[in-house]
């Protein structure tokens, strides 16, 4: 019995790292239909060899369709921004990109009402002044600038709308789907705790 695959291989072999089994029928006296050498048995090892076999390769295929659509998202933007080398684009497939997605989120620890400029919020890191955010809860959302920012506090331009305590003020209200190699809108939404006493 030759090396069957057992599970994931490698993406970046430089060698077929399948091998074939070579099967054989039964030799059977034509005379009196006695079995003079048998042929290769089967087993759940060869089965399970054809299943990996055939996994791999849809696996490996998936890949160099990702690595062709990066290249292809390059090439066109390279003939529209000649050096830009894909630096405008992501296939949303997980790999690496010259771009990054800032995720910065917080929340507004109390409730604000239109005309607001000063929230108060769980944590100021990865907010700087003269940038954008959006603001949202489940009823309403906007985008504004942030004028400032303190130890506890984020300025910004005057709320147009109310917002609830635990409302999200964002860098990006975006959810990327990387399985569908897709783009979302985020969701504020709210949990329940329970408190249970360890004794």
């Amino acid at each position: 019995m030759g090396k069957l695959m057992i599970g994931e291989i490698p993406l970046n072999l430089k060698t077929n790292p399948y091998n074939r089994t070579q099967w054989h029928d039964d030799v059977e006296d034509p005379n009196t239909g006695e079995i003079i050498e048998e042929g290769t048995a089967f087993m759940s090892e060869y089965a399970n060899n054809f299943e990996w076999g055939i996994f791999n390769s849809y696996r490996y295929l998936i890949e160099m369709n990702r690595q062709i659509e990066r290249m292809r998202v390059q090439m066109e933007l390279d003939g529209r921004v000649p050096g830009n080398s894909g630096t405008f684009a992501d296939t949303l497939d997980g790999s690496s990109n010259k771009i990054k997605l800032d995720n910065t989120l917080t929340d507004i620890i109390e409730a604000v009402t239109a005309g607001t400029t000063t929230l108060k919020v769980a944590s100021v890191e990865g907010f700087t002044a003269f940038t954008q955010v959006t603001i949202f809860d489940d009823e309403h959302n906007e985008d504004i600038v942030i004028t400032e920012v303190s130890s506890d506090t984020i300025k910004v331009q005057a709320l147009a709308n109310n917002y609830k305590k635990g409302a999200k003020v964002a860098r990006s209200n975006v959810s990327i789907d990387m399985v569908n190699a897709e783009m979302g809108v985020g969701d504020w939404q709210t949990y329940k705790v329970e408190l249970v006493e360890v004794v």
